[in-house]
């Protein structure tokens, strides 16, 4: 099973309970893993929950693109010597998922912040989405991830 960690970086907006979303996004990783498409067990993820002067700064250091966005990827391979598996990093902007459900009316901020962590997931399975037909194809995966997570989650 894959150790998921959940880390605050900044400050929790209510009604986001740390715990549901914990519980989610494990829901998440473990639909994600079942999902990919590789043989590589994942060993790790951390989810920093953050806002939107660290994702840019993320987002500049790591795409080399500017300002925030709703959710960063990385994978990481075990150095030589370590287990085998995959170590995840997401980054979810919590002020992105606020915006985007009052913008769009259709997620609440809880919703649309577990979509963040899906999609992010469905990333750490390799998926891509620079297509249409592929981001689509994330899209139907990350929504059907988010509504059952928040379904199973107490």
């Amino acid at each position: 099973m894959t150790d998921v960690r959940l880390e605050l970086h900044g400050h929790l907006t209510p009604p986001l309970s740390k715990a549901r979303l914990q519980a989610a996004a494990d829901y998440c990783v473990r639909a994600a893993q079942r999902w990919s498409r590789t043989a590589t067990p994942w060993r790790e993820v951390t989810i920093h929950l953050v806002h939107d002067a660290l994702s840019a700064e993320v987002n500049a250091a790591i795409l080399g693109h500017e300002g925030p966005t709703d959710v960063i990827t990385q994978r990481y391979e075990p150095f030589p010597g370590e287990p085998e598996g995959l170590i995840g990093e997401l980054y979810v902007n919590l002020d992105e998922a606020a915006r985007a459900s009052e913008r769009l009316g259709t997620t609440t901020f809880e919703e649309e912040t577990v979509l963040y962590i899906a999609h992010g997931c469905d990333h750490l399975t390799d998926a891509d989405d620079a297509t249409p037909a592929e981001r689509a194809a994330m899209r139907r995966r990350d929504l059907r991830w988010m509504r059952a997570a928040l379904r199973a989650t107490p």
